[in-house]
């Protein structure tokens, strides 16, 4: 009943934009109908529906004559996927990529969406931006929108900076979980793991400046969270910064052992599995291990425009060289725990009065950390002087 129907359609689109001409022909999603036919076990080629209607595309766009006024355009989110007759010469033989936005984009961007709510003039779009790597346009909107729905609940009549920052925090860690009761315990150990986290990373020099620090349970699971806010868009990362990077991580798992005498928890699952595949990367596609030199190791099966989690790749090294690596890996860990385990313990007296703070507060902002750090650095700073006169 439905055999050719793509492939007709296919046929009344073209002739319908030859009698329109000049136009231009727009294909969302065409890996839908795009996808490569060499497909099943060992490279069979398929001869389903679709097939027949990507056959029928190929060969309207065959020797396409530009003359009639005619422009096709396709978009699809899985380039990967595509046939490859559609990327040949002579066919979409442009590809632009649009990348996910910068600073500056998305900050753009959201200009253009808080024109359609009633904004205060103490919401800073640029920190939002900030506070929003990696989003694209769709993700920033939920957050305005999100945003808006937040200062109705409230009774407002302005969306105002604190709705944009609990919207960015919804869509990014979920719903705060207020009602979830942990044990004075539990909620304890929380806020010396997230302290951790904040205080090292006030303490190493290529730290992202800390924003806030919380131990408001969140619907992902997450029991606290130490947000940290780049200050500028970065495209390179150095080896001091990465190290840095991962001693912050490190930071929750050493202020628990620190304060609980070596006793730990599950909280740092998170913080060590990014920590590890952080250091993996270093050490496998970096270059960045003496022992093993300034070579990669294994061959990714990366996409060629996208990037998904969990690729494969083909392993091009021996036994040998595997257990090299997961020795260096495991140098490089130990290494900046207890370069984590060390700043703590040279500032227990700080570690414990923010932790204190957060129990009561259950969320410090930088300038309240700051205010809490700045008491014991004049005493100490006191201490210095008394000790350089005797």
């Amino acid at each position: 009943m439905f055999v050719g129907v793509g492939a007709a359609r296919v046929r009344d689109l073209f002739e319908q934009a030859k009698q329109k001409a000049p136009c231009i022909i727009f294909i969302d999603e065409l890996d839908a109908i795009g996808k490569s036919r060499a497909g099943g076990r060992g490279g069979i080629f398929s001869n389903d529906e679709r097939e027949q209607t990507l056959n029928q595309l190929l060969a309207e766009m065959d020797g396409f004559d530009t003359s009639k006024g005619v422009i096709i355009m396709a978009a699809t989110n899985t380039p990967e996927v595509l046939d490859a007759a559609l990327m040949r010469a002579g066919r979409f033989d442009r590809q632009i990529i649009v990348d996910r936005p910068d600073l500056e984009g998305r900050e753009a961007i959201l200009k253009i969406h808080v024109g359609k709510v009633t904004l205060s003039p103490d919401a800073d779009l640029k920190v939002i931006a900030a506070r929003t790597p990696g989003m694209v346009g769709a993700d920033l909107a939920n957050i305005v929108n999100e945003a808006a729905l937040l200062a109705v609940r409230r009774n407002g009549n302005q969306v105002q900076m604190r709705d944009l920052e609990e919207a960015i925090d919804r869509v990014m860690l979920g719903l705060e979980k207020k009602n979830r009761v942990m044990t004075a315990s539990d909620k304890e150990r929380v806020a010396y793991h997230e302290t951790g986290h904040a205080l090292v990373a006030l303490s190493v020099e290529h730290a992202v400046p800390v924003y806030r620090v919380s131990i408001i349970p969140r619907s992902v699971g997450a029991l606290g969270h130490t947000l940290q806010l780049p200050t500028e868009e970065r495209y390179l990362m150095t080896l001091p910064e990465l190290e840095d990077q991962i001693t912050v991580m490190m930071g929750g798992r050493a202020a628990e052992e620190s304060v609980y005498n070596g006793v730990i928890s599950t909280g740092a699952g998170d913080d060590l599995q990014r920590a590890s595949e952080l250091i993996r990367q270093m050490v496998m596609r970096f270059g960045m291990s003496d022992r093993l030199g300034h070579l990669t190791y294994g061959a990714p099966h990366n996409a060629q425009f996208l990037r998904f989690p969990f690729t494969s790749e083909e392993r091009n090294y021996s036994e040998k060289t595997s257990e090299a690596i997961d020795e260096e890996v495991r140098r490089i860990s130990d290494r900046l725990y207890l370069r984590a385990k060390t700043v703590l313990t040279s500032r227990r007296a700080e570690l414990e009065r923010i932790a204190r703070e957060l129990i009561l507060k259950e969320t410090l902002d930088r300038r309240q950390i700051e205010l809490l750090l700045s008491p014991l650095k004049q005493i100490q700073n006191v201490a210095v002087v008394i000790g350089a006169e005797e």
